[in-house]
């Protein structure tokens, strides 16, 4: 007989590969705000706190290449969103798949760049010589535009994401939330047949 997951397996997959909130509660880059990570709310699976940690995992996991698990877990502390979920998220950029997102990235950043030069004239492009953002320019002053272009596709893909990330699993926790219903109320009325079965017999 194949022995079925229970319906917290999930939740004990992400625990055993996320740090605990005594980790993370002794982490000196988290310090200032360590206590705050041993709320029970933040560490819970609901409908709400789920879709927060995968959005801002995913943020976190593109807007910087290391450090994403603390960003994820400093920005899932006003967005009560679910910890350990988040700083698991942050994984899909990792030194395994970076190379790939960075391609991606440098397309996404070209493409839209492009389209801003055939639709609107180069707006951006013009928004960016004007000099308001000379200090962001000096920010990556000899850094070469494959790089900024790559950066740029890196900010595009955090949002994106983020927003693609909080909607698909919205839908897929609503959905295996009302499976599991139908499941106990299938089981429900197979015991309550079963007694009226017993009470006939």
């Amino acid at each position: 007989m194949i022995k079925m997951p229970s319906k917290t397996f999930l939740a004990d997959l992400i625990r055993k590969y996320t740090p605990t909130r005594e980790e993370m509660a002794q982490n000196k880059y988290l310090a200032p705000i360590a206590h705050r990570f041993l709320s029970p709310e933040l560490w819970r699976f609901t409908r709400r706190s789920v879709p927060r940690g995968v959005a801002l995992g995913v943020f976190a996991g593109f807007i910087i290449p290391v450090g994403q698990i603390f960003l994820a877990a400093f920005l899932a502390l006003p967005a009560r969103a679910n910890v350990p979920l988040s700083a698991l998220v942050t994984f899909i950029t990792n030194p395994f798949t970076f190379p790939v997102w960075a391609v991606v990235a440098n397309r996404v950043g070209s493409f839209i760049l492009k389209v801003d030069m055939a639709a609107t004239g180069g707006a951006a492009h013009s928004e960016m010589a004007s000099g308001r953002w000379s200090w962001f320019v000096d920010l990556f002053e000899g850094v070469g535009v494959t790089v900024l272009v790559t950066i740029f596709g890196f900010v595009v893909l955090a949002i994106v994401g983020a927003a693609i990330g909080y909607l698909v699993s919205s839908f897929a926790w609503r959905f295996i939330v009302a499976h599991r219903r139908r499941k106990e109320l299938r089981l429900m009325q197979a015991r309550r047949r079963d007694r009226l079965a017993d009470s006939k017999a």
